[in-house]
């Protein structure tokens, strides 16, 4: 369970194969319950409990987190695999940009963990650009942990040298809490969002190696500063690389690419200690 919003269960992950009946928690035929201890129409402030039992509750599911994104991390690092943690909100175009990544890094080894509450549509697209990729559907679960992200390594199996790409799900709260032991997380936002999105959601923008600014395409149709978004990116932390880009029209992905190449060469030297998690 989410100690932070209380949503989900760990054992309603599904993991997925797209096209193959291999599945890690869930039945063959698709079809699975996800019981919970409790309904999910309560009030999510859970003012009714001590302060303290809530700290320590999050503190234990944090902890227990930690020390498997830490295996994680190692069986990683042993691989020289960059592991990046893609987070946004729902619609910021994270999949449409993973799409074009791939197509067009060709020469680059990539693989795709993906993580929705349900569906199997997102893996779908991306298998359908002939990279390796697994589905996590979280059911209730607002985030992926580093348990899901150990079973999804277990059945994608990554090659040595990948450059693996885990598409969180849609929400800017609590993944920036959970480490799946990635070599590093990056914020996708958009111009149709808000400018404001830094200090709505300082946490993972603090978190963040790297943001990209998606569909500047749109910029002329949209009340949006990307110079006040950097500003306000920069308040929370301080020098962080802000990478403009329209998925839809190529702009800004050069660059984009050329920072990806960077981090999985000196991943691929076991270098990558500059991409760490940030606290």
């Amino acid at each position: 369970m989410c100690a932070t919003c209380g949503c989900g269960d760990d054992a309603a992950a599904v993991i997925t194969i797209p096209h193959e009946h291999r599945r890690h928690g869930g039945d063959l035929d698709g079809d699975h319950r996800h019981d919970h201890a409790h309904p999910h129409d309560h009030d999510h402030d859970h003012l009714h409990l001590p302060v303290t039992e809530t700290v320590t509750l999050e503190q234990k599911v944090l902890a227990k987190n930690d020390e498997l994104a830490a295996r994680n991390r190692d069986r990683l690092a042993r691989l020289g695999i960059l592991a990046l943690n893609m987070t946004s909100s729902p619609g910021a175009g994270k999949t449409t940009l993973l799409e074009r990544t791939i197509r067009e890094l060709a020469e680059v080894p990539t693989a795709v963990i993906e993580g929705d509450q349900a569906t199997l549509l997102d893996a779908e697209r991306i298998r359908a650009t002939g990279r390796p990729v697994v589905q996590i559907n979280t059911g209730a679960g607002c985030h992926l942990d580093a348990q899901m992200m150990s079973g999804a390594l277990d059945a994608l199996d990554p090659a040595p040298g990948t450059l693996l790409f885990v598409e969180n799900v849609g929400n800017l709260v609590c993944p920036a809490l959970f480490d799946l032991g990635e070599s590093g997380k990056v914020v996708v936002i958009s111009v149709t969002e808000g400018t404001d999105k830094p200090l709505k959601y300082p946490h993972m923008f603090a978190a963040a190696q790297l943001v990209l600014l998606n569909k500047i395409d749109l910029l002329p149709y949209v009340d949006f500063d990307p110079a006040r978004c950097e500003q306000y990116a920069n308040s929370v932390n301080p020098g962080i690389e802000i990478i403009p880009v329209s998925a839809t029209t190529g702009e800004g992905l050069a660059r984009w690419y050329e920072w990806l190449r960077a981090r999985q060469s000196l991943s691929n030297r076991g270098a990558i200690d500059d991409l760490s998690p940030r606290t």
